[in-house]
């Protein structure tokens, strides 16, 4: 979190900020599935009353904040980027949180279906998030016509 202060781009900080709050909303969500249906479970949580409360629920969205806005600062393909990061925390990340017992997967659950997961998310938060944008747009151009015919 404390690299996200710093290296957010403040120029588009609510825009990122709404993205990162999809994704988290989004993630847990997923996560929260997870865990109430037996495919996945974290043996430690932060907070022993919220079980969805993991390391991921902060390092998902701040990673794929900056990678948003990565992609947006240098017009690069968001999807590209997005699913390149999913394959990290799929195939890389979890099988180390499995490794050293923070994550453990059950019901035949497998990285690729933590991959989709975590791809399905993010296309979730980039849909919601350009839909309001969208909205904000065209909510601005109206207000903008309005007042120069008034």
């Amino acid at each position: 979190m404390l690299i996200l202060y710093f290296k957010i781009d403040r120029s588009k900080v609510f825009l990122i900020g709404f993205y990162g709050y999809s994704v988290h909303v989004f993630f847990t969500f997923n996560d929260i599935y997870g865990i109430n249906n037996g495919y996945w479970h974290y043996p430690y949580q932060i907070i022993p009353a919220l079980p969805s409360i993991s390391i991921d629920t902060a390092l998902v969205p701040v990673a794929f904040m900056l990678i948003y806005q990565w992609t947006i600062n240098h017009h690069k393909n968001y999807y590209l980027y997005a699913i390149i990061t999913s394959a990290i925390f799929a195939f890389i990340f979890k099988p180390i949180l499995v490794g050293i017992g923070l994550f453990r997967m059950y019901d035949g659950i497998n990285y690729f279906h933590l991959f989709l997961g975590y791809t399905l998310t993010l296309l979730v938060a980039k849909l919601i998030t350009w839909l309001f944008h969208k909205l904000k747009k065209s909510s601005f151009s109206s207000d903008l016509n309005q007042k120069r015919n008034n």
